[in-house]
């Protein structure tokens, strides 16, 4: 997971568009904007560490244990399901159910930084695995 944390924090080194709409929005030298320039930051970084642990832990291991006895495409595809599940509830709580429209433009942008993430996940956890059994087959087929 922290392999998968890290590669989600560095997709943010391309900030969303609704951060580069709201800081251009709030200069750093107007007392009267609504939302100061440094809380645009930490909204960003925010979202990020609620995608992570909302979304991107309980998608991978739920993703991946489904997926356990089959390929590591379908065990992807399993884990950007349940991720996208857990997307669309995370934002629709956030959000309120009101605000559909703004939904799916956030929805796709979390979904398109969270699914490189996870597919480092999705191929560690598969390498691990593979890495285990040949550990354990090892010794089985020597001894035979």
């Amino acid at each position: 997971m922290h392999l998968s944390g890290a590669l989600l924090l560095l997709t943010f080194l391309v900030p969303p568009v609704w951060a580069l709409d709201a800081y251009g929005a709030a200069p750093a030298n107007d007392p009267s904007a609504d939302v100061p320039p440094f809380m645009i930051l930490l909204a960003v970084v925010f979202g990020c560490v609620s995608f992570h642990v909302a979304v991107q832990i309980p998608s991978g291991l739920l993703g991946t244990w489904l997926g356990r006895n089959r390929t590591a495409g379908v065990s992807y595809v399993l884990v950007l399901a349940v991720a996208g599940v857990l997307t669309i509830v995370l934002l629709w709580g956030a959000l309120g159910a009101g605000r559909g429209a703004q939904i799916l433009p956030l929805w796709a942008d979390f979904m398109a930084r969270g699914s490189l993430a996870m597919a480092a996940y999705v191929w560690l956890s598969r390498r691990l695995r593979t890495r285990r059994v040949r550990r354990s087959d090892g010794p089985e087929l020597a001894a035979s």
